[in-house]
């Protein structure tokens, strides 16, 4: 019996001990420890950092178009905030299927679109459409960038 308490009492304790030197080290007085500015995970905006998005309900389709800016969001796109949160929580959002990669055939819809700009510092023209499991893949993973996608006519 003491031995079964044991095996559960000493994980507890582990984690408890761990979470207890994981923090703040500002909390703990050391003043070499205070932060020299604010830092912010998503990449500055400016000028030259302006995202142009185009998206049509389908390849005929006449486009919506929104521009971009994160850090603070901003441009006339109707989810800026929502849209840049995606960005930066996508691992590099902009990144083509490599044409190797074996896709499921999952017909998600005829939207299509086209995002140009520069993001992260780095020139982006992307193309974004719903015609296999890879691009849906693509498309779900940043989709507030699209906005209300179009319907079709």
């Amino acid at each position: 019996m003491r031995y079964r308490t044991l095996l559960f009492v000493a994980p507890g304790l582990a984690v408890l001990l761990f979470s207890a030197a994981c923090g703040d080290e500002q909390a703990n007085g050391n003043p070499a420890a205070e932060p020299s500015g604010t830092t912010s995970v998503q990449p500055s905006s400016s000028p030259a950092e302006t995202l142009t998005i185009d998206v049509r309900a389908s390849e005929q389709a006449p486009a919506k178009s929104w521009t971009l800016t994160c850090a603070p969001p901003g441009g006339d796109h109707p989810k800026a905030a929502e849209a840049c949160a995606a960005l930066t929580k996508a691992k590099d959002p902009f990144k083509p299927v490599p044409k190797d990669q074996m896709c499921t055939h999952i017909y998600g819809g005829p939207e299509v679109a086209t995002v140009k700009g520069t993001w992260d510092g780095k020139k982006v023209d992307a193309q974004f459409s719903r015609k296999d499991g890879c691009q849906l893949h693509r498309w779900t993973e940043v989709a507030p960038l699209f906005g209300d996608v179009p319907k079709v006519r």
